[in-house]
């Protein structure tokens, strides 16, 4: 359900844009998690690191200018949850595999959840779909 009237070209540019994102995001995901995982040395897994962290930070930043709303709603509060557990990586660098199959989990709720679940705002205590719910 698309709320605002763009011109059916923008919505597809729009959206082969963020999916070819979101599959790189993957991808980077996918190559530093392995290494990870598998505690392979750092050099062979650091660019799909530096893809994954550079495409989460653009489909983060796409979230926040679509609507500021994604900040207070639980998929964007699990995704800065997910950033504070990355951050977590150096200070606890003896469990960087434990912090990432959370990460992981995390991302699959965020991503693949009930819309009750992701839509849900932290501020409002209820379900927020669109901008026209709440004011501001």
């Amino acid at each position: 359900m698309r709320e605002e009237h763009i011109s059916e070209k923008r919505f597809w540019v729009q959206r082969l844009s963020k999916t070819i994102l979101r599959a790189l995001h993957i991808l980077g995901v996918v190559g530093a998690g392995g290494g990870i995982l598998l505690a392979i040395d750092k050099s062979l897994w650091l660019n799909y690191w530096y893809l994954a962290m550079a495409t989460g930070s653009i489909l983060m930043f796409w979230e926040i200018v679509r609507d500021w709303r994604w900040l207070i709603q639980l998929k964007g509060v699990l995704t800065l949850v997910k950033l504070g557990l990355l951050g977590l990586f150096v200070p606890l660098a003896n469990f960087k595999p434990e912090l990432l199959i959370v990460i992981l989990f995390l991302s699959v709720i965020v991503s693949h959840g009930p819309a009750g679940l992701r839509h849900y705002s932290i501020v409002h205590r209820r379900q927020i779909n669109s901008k026209k719910e709440i004011k501001g």
